[in-house]
């Protein structure tokens, strides 16, 4: 209902003073693109960007914990959750202060003279990735542990009789039962960091406007609900065509048989 709730307002024409009228024009659409093709654009880059990220620090995250966790691997993935346990926009707030000028961090640097003074962090694209790499990195790694976690240990000792080296183990048996962990972790990373506006709130700055942030501020500043609505379908739509790309490219059907196996 929601859904056909916001298609109706994408497809209408008005303002909050005169009230909106179903005209079925998609000029909308072609407007919110264009304005704001630069947000969207931005938004799609730096989702994939902090992918990438949680990715690199997730999976040694993973491995460690599904291979040499040992009886305490429960407690391992606890402690992962456990600052997730706290409100995502307290999170950021809280690194916000954290990688103040004048916080724990550059504070303490510059005071010893390692960092120049007009050096900073916020405000910039590094400042939101690290936070978007941050907020949904459980996302990456719970996936990627799963599916390391189920790999039969008598495949690994096989490799190793086989005169593999820990190098060959990995790339030949090891990473290729884990790509299933990988493709859930992408998609449970990608969506939500791509749609995000906290982070690009709170840590970036005007240079660094997410679509999520224009959608934000259409719905409940500017009160333009048709144009709101059109930037959520065109978002929804991007994801979705991006989603099937990368699950074409990689070959769904490959990975759930090799996890399969």
């Amino acid at each position: 209902m929601p859904m056909f709730v916001m298609l109706s307002l994408s497809l209408q024409q008005g303002d909050v003073v005169e009230g909106y009228r179903l005209t079925w024009h998609w000029q909308t659409y072609i407007e919110g693109i264009r304005t704001y093709d630069e947000q969207i654009i931005r938004s799609l880059g730096y989702g994939l960007a902090a992918c990438l990220l949680q990715l690199a620090i997730g999976y040694p995250m993973a491995y460690w914990i599904a291979f040499h966790g040992g009886s305490r691997k429960s407690s391992y993935l606890f402690l992962l959750l456990l600052p997730f346990f706290v409100s995502f926009v307290l999170r950021t707030i809280s690194w916000h202060f954290v990688l103040a000028d004048d916080g724990i961090v550059l504070g303490t640097l510059k005071g010893f003279g390692l960092l120049p003074e007009d050096f900073h962090v916020l405000a910039t694209t590094g400042a939101v990735i690290g936070g978007l790499a941050y907020n949904f990195l459980p996302f990456m790694v719970l996936p990627l542990y799963v599916a390391l976690e189920r790999i039969d240990p008598a495949l690994i000792e096989a490799s190793y009789d086989l005169y593999a080296s820990r190098v060959q183990a990995f790339l030949r048996v090891i990473f290729p039962l884990s790509l299933p962990g990988a493709f859930a972790g992408v998609l449970m990373t990608f969506v939500p960091a791509s749609s995000d506006y906290v982070n690009s709130s709170v840590l970036g700055g005007t240079h660094n406007t997410m679509i999520g942030n224009v959608i934000q501020n259409q719905y409940l500043v500017a009160q333009d609900y048709p144009i709101a609505a059109a930037l959520s379908f065109t978002l929804m739509a991007l994801l979705l065509v991006g989603i099937f790309l990368y699950a074409r490219a990689l070959g769904t059907e490959d990975v759930l048989e090799a996890s399969a196996r």
